[in-house]
């Protein structure tokens, strides 16, 4: 018995210590940029490669590396190139696939700029990028091949770094959270305003719960990307400024969506700079904003409701979480096909149920509400109000905050 016990404490030693040295098995710690090119129609997408960078460090996770928390609309996995074995996997929606469901996507093609970090592998790996069908079905739509040795790698950000000041640091890059807070519509004499409106983010953010009380496991810099123009685009006033990443209300020809294809020069501008989340000021009083998972978070920082909003967005783009807003004309049914169970952890069709807050129901924390994701019937939220429902509401709801700090401890947590 005794044997028996002594061998079970040495495989499961052996297990952890392979599971802790698994990053630096397969990776150096540096980051590899991919730059992507989505393109396509409502029916038809590709994805090209644009290119490939090298920069300094690298702030992701260092466990949990061939899992992700949720699926997203997309994702991308890294392939051992010898094994085939998994090494990396994340997720993310994009702008694109949005855009698919317009009614320009019925007519012409587009192309929209992504741009996403791995990992820098220490030996060739295969890199996979998949889309997500409106059945929950992901399918690949294109494999590369990437050798780390590569003399067409760019290296970024070992000079020309953007000036940044830290409005919060709990510990190294390597774990805690890093959150990049970008000025957008600022020229340089407005750059002290630009600190500050970071400073009311920072603390707007940290007022909720469970990012409150998991405030030791986050950074936040601001970092000064400077414009030429002040203010932001406005295509329906006629508006056009020259900002330092070309964002514009007015998306989709939605006069509230303010978002930014150019993910290259919002990148550019982090370079050097250990990040993992970006939370992009607009320097209006225009109410607006966007945010998409696992791309960023665009909101206009002198209106009334920028406390709220930005909170809110960054709900979108760090946590995932959908809107639990709805409309009573059910203008947007087709955009959670009833069928199919959400990826999105505060909403559901009861496909899935169980997988998502129904031990919570249970319990009396939380409750089953009809009206959601913008759907009058068949779309489920947790709670009568919640920070992703409405601005005036103060708090994220019980379902809202598991999910987040369900994501914290999987970014932080081995």
């Amino acid at each position: 018995m005794r044997k028996n016990i002594l061998l079970i404490i040495c495989c499961c030693c052996s297990f952890i210590g392979l599971n802790a040295q698994s990053f630096t098995n397969y990776f150096i710690d540096k980051t590899l940029r991919v730059d992507y090119i989505f393109s396509g129609t409502e029916h038809q997408q590709t994805v090209s490669v644009e290119s490939l960078s090298q920069l300094p460090t690298w702030a992701g996770r260092r466990h949990h590396l061939s899992e992700v928390p949720l699926d997203g609309n997309a994702q991308i996995a890294m392939n051992d190139l010898k094994t085939g074995t998994c090494i990396y996997k994340t997720s993310f929606s994009t702008l694109f696939q949005e855009w698919q469901d317009t009614d320009e996507a019925k007519s012409i093609s587009r192309g929209f700029e992504n741009t996403y970090l791995l990992p820098y592998p220490k030996q060739p790996v295969e890199i996979c990028v998949s889309f997500r069908d409106k059945k929950g079905n992901f399918s690949i739509l294109l494999k590369h091949i990437v050798r780390p040795d590569d003399i067409l790698i760019r290296k970024l950000g070992n000079a020309h770094i953007t000036p940044h000041t830290y409005l919060l640091k709990s510990g190294n890059p390597e774990d805690c959270i890093d959150v990049a807070i970008l000025a957008e519509g600022y020229t340089k004499a407005e750059m002290a305003l630009f600190l500050k409106d970071a400073q009311i983010a920072c603390k707007s953010l940290f007022s909720h719960e469970p990012f409150h009380s998991m405030k030791k496991r986050f950074n936040i810099v601001a970092v000064e990307s400077l414009s030429k123009d002040s203010g932001v685009s406005a295509p329906q006033k006629g508006i056009w400024k020259s900002t330092a990443f070309s964002s514009h209300f007015d998306s989709f020809y939605s006069d509230r969506y303010l978002t930014s294809t150019h993910m290259a020069d919002i990148h550019n501008s982090l370079a050097g700079i250990p990040y993992e989340h970006i939370i992009i000021l607009a320097n209006t009083d225009q109410y607006g904003g966007g945010g998409i998972y696992n791309a960023f978070t665009l909101t206009t920082a002198h209106h009334l409701n920028f406390k709220p909003v930005v909170v809110h967005e960054f709900g979108h783009s760090f946590a995932g979480l959908a809107d639990e807003y709805y409309y009573e004309k059910d203008l947007f049914t087709d955009v959670y096909p009833l069928s199919v169970e959400p990826w999105e952890p505060n909403i559901t069709t009861q496909i899935n149920f169980p997988a998502k807050w129904k031990d919570l129901v249970d319990n009396g924390t939380a409750k089953l509400i009809e009206g959601g994701g913008y759907s009058f019937k068949g779309v489920f939220r947790g709670a009568e109000d919640c920070r992703m429902k409405t601005n005036t509401y103060p708090t994220f709801c019980p379902v809202c905050q598991r999910a987040i700090r369900r994501l914290i401890d999987f970014y932080t947590l081995p």
